[in-house]
């Protein structure tokens, strides 16, 4: 190779390959083969060493730790603006969510629970020391001493999430409550830097007793329970403080995995870990000096109770709850923790509320398969139309305390939204007869002669009769009676069993409407709106069978105001809302009470609910007063009646299931046409019978301070004339009607047909036959219904 080849290989910085060298070549012959000599040698050698020590150079041990040291506090720097900026937010909406518990009377068995999270919050104080401990001992030991946070956890948490392997253990109490209540479950870093920032600040500025409570009530334990009072629900039908320590600590195991965990649902292999589980809680306490050794030995696992399905809203608890909830928002308005019955409902939906009814569950089963039994089986829409028609509502009272001890609304609150114990637009027809004689024994009115209107008092029972005033001037009203009957001069007595139209037109306008009205309102009913004329006389204003029972509780309570209750308390977490006393003050004497009392034992035992209530073989000779109504066109049928202790009243109402118009009942369960009228001596005395005497107890009688009336046993009356006069006297009778009703059937028992237009019959006409058929035409206006 000549100088300037060799110059340009140099130049080209050795990239091509010389040739190796022959075995001879020494010195430089070398040089002319190509091969670097001993000095180009030397040039690489040190050119690597160079390499290799500037990198060390670069990579020194002190260089290393400040750059350590300097992360370190870039990381401190970030943390500091991190807590500076993120502040503890207010609980999210999802966490903070509760279900509304409602319970029977006696305070323990739900009834149902209404809302979309099944959380009932609890105070910490409800829970027993020995499972809050378990909830420590099962995942963070250290709570009460530590500061709210788990760095090794959450740092592992945070390397999980990055990696890709998702939910990490290893939080704190108060990250897992931070978690659940101010956060999500997403995981993401930037939700688990705000837990850790969160943590410190909640830790410092709550204690941990509010942290715990907070962790044990948002938690979710399975079996779509939150909170702890729920999941003891859940497993084990009790309250979170009847809880066991060896109960608790089964839920606190639970927490690690809800569903794996739930004994009910669990492989053999899951039985095995979560019995290992509670295990490690209960040793966990032994450890921490929270249970002794000794009481650890005597624990056995408890195994949970079968799941059960929510308690839902159909069937009658939706109608108990619809009322309960009505019943506590209008408390809430009266005591002016809300500003009207909207702001008022917006409180209860909201949650959170522990209702109990003094519904009784015993006595509420009962009236519901009564009104199965007797009326709802033998309907059958497909074969009669009007068997479609037909609704039944009821509720029963203690005359004593008011309690609502139960209530029917309809066949289901899913199907029939209407509460018909409670509705108030239909009319309660000669169920309203009592209160007439009410007022007129406690004002001590007379009759048109100036006699005073007792039981004993006669009056002339002619149908279409036109009632008079005082001045004997016809005040345009004359009703007609049951299938247009006369039944001639009757006591007082006699009308009421009998039910007859035309002397409680008269009596009403004797004793004046404005008084009558006033009594009916003093009693219990709505009557605020409605106008003192005499057709009120026939029950044409509404009323529900709550309301009337209601009235006929204070009859039977001697006069004292009953106003019924379904509630009877309501807490909050925060609150306990003060309910008034059911039992008012004396709204009519005890004598005009006790005298109405004694006259409607004689429409049970000589009138018209013999036959359903007087002959019921489940009576045992117990005293029963009570009245049956029927309304116009028998668009309604009505029993209310009570015993000493029970007051029951009992509708039954025709309602078109599509435009909910009001129709006749007549024909119902295939009674035949024209006779087959649905009155209150039927189904609802049945009803009515079917249920008081399962529910009673023992047998009782009234004590009734009064000398008149069918309860009463009196001295014969002397017979009156045999020609009807055209005005009442007081003169007794023990005659039965001139004209009478036959003999029938509870369904076709003669009682009244309310109307309110005028006749052109006069006083002392001369008796029409009887007629025993309702008009084709139930439009018509001179239409009769049944009873």
């Amino acid at each position: 190779m000549g100088r300037a080849e060799e110059r340009r290989a140099r130049q080209r910085g050795g990239h091509r390959a010389a040739p190796r060298p022959s075995s001879g070549a020494t010195g430089s012959a070398a040089v002319g083969t190509g091969t670097p000599g001993p000095r180009a040698a030397r040039r690489a050698a040190a050119s690597r060493a160079s390499g290799k020590g500037g990198m060390r150079r670069f990579f020194t041990f002190k260089k290393l730790l400040g750059a350590f040291f300097g992360l370190c506090l870039l990381a401190m720097g970030a943390f500091i603006v991190l807590y500076l900026l993120i502040d503890v937010p207010k609980g999210n909406a999802l966490a903070q969510k509760q279900s509304n518990v409602y319970k029977y009377a006696d305070g323990r068995t739900t009834l149902a629970r209404d809302g979309d999270v099944n959380r009932e919050i609890v105070d910490l104080d409800q829970v027993p020391k020995g499972v809050q401990y378990t909830f420590v001992a099962a995942e963070n030991k250290s709570f009460f001493k530590d500061a709210g946070v788990d760095l090794k956890g959450t740092a592992r948490g945070l390397l999980n999430t990055l990696s890709g392997k998702g939910k990490q253990g290893g939080s704190t109490i108060t990250q897992q409550y931070v978690k659940n209540y101010y956060l999500s479950q997403d995981q993401t870093i930037t939700r688990k830097l705000k837990e850790l920032v969160i943590s410190l600040k909640v830790d410092r500025e709550k204690s941990k007793d509010y942290i715990l409570a907070g962790y044990i009530n948002t938690s979710y334990y399975g079996r779509g329970a939150y909170g702890i009072q729920a999941a003891a629900q859940a497993y084990y039908r009790k309250d979170a403080g009847d809880l066991t320590v060896a109960e608790g600590a089964y839920l606190a195991a639970l927490l690690q995995a809800p569903s794996q965990y739930d004994w009910a649902a669990a492989s053999d292999t899951s039985k095995t870990l979560v019995k290992q589980r509670w295990a490690y809680v209960l040793n966990n306490m032994v450890g921490e000096g929270w249970l002794s050794a000794g009481e650890r030995d005597a624990m056995t696992f408890p195994v949970p109770k079968e799941p059960q399905g929510a308690p839902g809203l159909s069937g009658q608890t939706g109608y108990l709850v619809q009322e309960a909830n009505t019943a506590l928002a209008k408390q809430l308005v009266a005591d002016d923790s809300a500003s009207d019955m909207d702001d008022a409902r917006a409180l209860v939906d909201a949650g959170g509320w522990t209702i109990t009814l003094n519904i009784d569950k015993k006595k509420q089963a009962l009236l519901e398969k009564s009104v199965k039994d007797t009326l709802t089986s033998k309907l059958d829409p497909k074969k009669r139309d009007v068997d479609g028609d037909v609704q039944a509502g009821a509720a029963s009272v203690d005359p004593k305390t008011g309690k609502v001890l139960a209530m029917y609304g309809g066949v289901d609150y899913t199907k029939h939204f209407t509460n018909n114990a409670t509705r108030t637009d239909y009319q309660p027809a000669s169920t309203f007869k009592p209160l007439i004689l009410a007022a007129a024994v406690a004002e001590g009115a007379e009759t048109g002669n100036g006699d005073p209107i007792t039981a004993r008092t006669i009056y002339d029972g002619t149908s279409k009769r036109p009632v008079v005033d005082r001045n004997g001037n016809k005040v345009g009203f004359a009703p007609p009676n049951e299938d247009n009957v006369d039944y001639g001069d009757v006591t007082v007595q006699t009308a009421m069993n009998k039910s007859i139209n035309s002397v409680f037109a008269q009596m009403g306008v004797d004793v004046g409407m404005d008084e009558v009205m006033k009594v009916a309102g003093d009693l219990g009913m709505d009557v605020e709106n409605e106008q003192a004329v005499p057709a009120q006389t026939l029950g044409t204003m509404g009323a529900s069978p709550l309301e009337m029972a209601g009235v006929y509780a204070t009859l039977d309570n001697h006069g004292k105001k009953v106003t019924p209750a379904i509630v009877a308390s309501a807490t909050h977490k925060d609150r306990t809302v003060e309910f008034p006393d059911p039992i008012g003050d004396q709204v009519i004497s005890r004598e005009a009470a006790d005298t109405v009392t004694s006259v409607l034992t004689g429409v049970v035992d000589d009138g018209t609910a013999r036959t359903s209530v007087r002959d019921n073989p489940d009576r045992n000779g117990q005293q029963v007063a009570g009245k049956t109504g029927t309304s116009d066109f028998n668009r309604s049928a009505w029993f209310t009646g009570y015993t000493p202790n029970l007051v029951t009243s009992v509708g039954m109402f025709g309602e078109d299931p599509k435009s909910h118009a009001q129709v006749p009942l007549q024909g119902a369960t295939g009674l035949l046409p024209g006779k087959g009228r649905v009155n209150g001596g039927g189904y609802p005395a049945q009803i009515w019978a079917a249920y008081t005497f399962g529910a009673m107890g023992e047998t009782t009688k009234f004590d009734l301070e009064t000398n008149q009336g069918a309860a009463v046993q009196t001295t014969p009356p002397p017979e009156p004339s045999d020609t009807p006069s055209d005005t009442p006297t007081n003169e007794p009778t023990t005659e039965e009607p001139t004209t009478s009703a036959p003999e029938s059937t509870p369904e076709t028992t003669p009682e009244e047909t309310p109307t309110g237009g005028p006749t052109t019959s006069a006083p002392g006409d001369t008796p029409s036959s009887p007629e025993f058929s309702i008009p084709g035409n139930p439009d018509d206006p001179q239409g009769r219904s049944g009873q």
